[in-house]
């Protein structure tokens, strides 16, 4: 699924997703963990990844257990090339996926690290896309 994110395939996201997913960023934006609709989840991260410059997601090992659960570590690298501005925001962690009986992700869980960079990067990937300019808004 993060390749397809990273290149900005939503319908090869949309294919891998449950019609409903159990959402916890918790350990990274705070709030509370929350079930959506696959079709929100990729309007969300549509509304902020292409924005960046560029993404990149690196996980592995990835291990699997019976009854549809998948663990794995990951980096996820988000750059801004916006003179003042520039840079990149590294999240580091493990995610916690869980698998239907279709082989479909149900929920993802992502358990911050520690994060290095500028998080603040998200502000200016999120206007790009509101304004649908910058970025890899057009790909």
């Amino acid at each position: 699924m993060l390749h397809a994110v990273d290149t900005l395939d939503w319908d090869g996201v949309r294919a891998v997703l449950a019609d409903d997913v159990r959402l916890d960023y918790t350990s990274l934006w705070g709030g509370s963990p929350e079930t959506v609709a696959a079709a929100e989840v990729v309007r969300r991260w549509r509304g902020l990844l292409p924005g960046f410059d560029a993404t990149q997601h690196l996980t592995g090992p990835v291990l699997a257990t019976p009854g549809g659960r998948c663990t794995t570590t990951v980096r996820g690298y988000h750059h801004v090339a916006d003179g003042e501005r520039s840079g990149t925001w590294m999240v580091a962690g493990w995610y916690d996926i869980r698998l239907d009986h279709a082989g479909r992700i149900s929920a993802i869980t992502l358990h911050t690290s520690y994060e290095e960079g500028d998080r603040a990067l998200t502000e200016i990937a999120t206007a790009r896309c509101a304004a649908g300019a910058g970025g890899r808004v057009a790909a």
